[in-house]
């Protein structure tokens, strides 16, 4: 299985212990990210020192997460692109994850892919001349600008992208949305995690409750990975669980790899 770390599954260590995690747990490709309060790569980490210290582990950074509210496209948006696109190939990054906004309510079907199709268009460039790939991230939120990923589909082809942009398939927001297209030849990363609580309703479901996947997994996350290998993707199974509690383990790569070992199983027993 080809596993990857997100930094927010232990975004409590520095990027050397970070990148030391990957390294123990035999998953040496990791996302690294902006977004995270103290220990973000932007928090005085120049490009080039995140590059050395991944050469240094012998570690592979496969993403930058991210450049937020992508699909609202402004110069402030432009500018926003550009310095972080800069910094990820300085870095030695392959690609940017690019999110949609998250509290634009009013959107109808057409102004979505409208406004992501201008976005995809302008990065489009900026992605290119860095040897970048954009990973359009669609969120299953209600509230979300870009909930499918037939959309993102559209969009990426009215800005002639397929040879820049691939999709982003995250298994919680994918049931959040409820889309029941995969679309694996387009998708470019997986991100798994997994919500255990039996109370908690599907439009209900935060980040809050995003775990490493266990077998009380309410999203069907090896059903997910299994159709998407079926389909032919063979891309990295990143781990990007958001809960609070993650912040507190004792030992992270011993419940990282216990959630690994599990996948595994899991997809074995599908397959037998």
């Amino acid at each position: 299985m080809d596993f990857a770390i997100n930094h927010m599954s232990a975004p409590q260590l520095r990027l050397p212990e970070f990148f030391a995690l990957a390294r123990q747990l035999g998953a040496p490709r990791v996302e690294i990210r902006n977004d995270i309060a103290g220990n973000a790569i932007l928090d005085g980490t120049t490009a080039a020192e995140v590059r050395a210290l991944a050469k240094a582990n012998d570690i592979t950074i496969i993403s930058i997460n991210a450049l937020q509210r992508f699909n609202l496209w402004s110069g402030n948006r432009a500018s926003e692109a550009e310095a972080i696109a800069d910094y990820a190939a300085a870095a030695g990054a392959q690609a940017l994850v690019l999110v949609a906004a998250n509290d634009t309510h009013s959107m109808l079907a057409d102004q979505r892919v409208e406004y992501a199709s201008t976005a995809l268009t302008f990065l489009a460039p900026i992605l290119r001349d860095r040897g970048l790939t954009g990973l359009v991230e669609c969120l299953g939120f209600e509230s979300c600008s870009l909930r499918s990923k037939s959309e993102a589909v559209s969009a990426i082809d009215n800005a002639n992208g397929r040879d820049v942009f691939r999709l982003t398939h995250d298994t919680f927001h994918h049931h959040l949305a409820g889309e029941p297209e995969l679309f694996p030849e387009l998708t470019g990363l997986v991100h798994i995690s997994g919500v255990d609580d039996p109370a908690v309703a599907i439009s209900d479901m935060r980040d809050s409750h995003r775990l490493l996947v266990g077998p009380k997994d309410r999203l069907g996350n090896i059903e997910q990975i299994k159709a998407l290998r079926a389909g032919g993707y063979n891309g990295p199974l990143s781990f990007e669980p958001f809960a609070e509690e993650l912040r507190h383990l004792a030992d992270p790569a011993a419940a990282i790899s216990q959630s690994m070992n599990f996948i595994v199983s899991g997809l074995k027993e599908r397959a037998a």
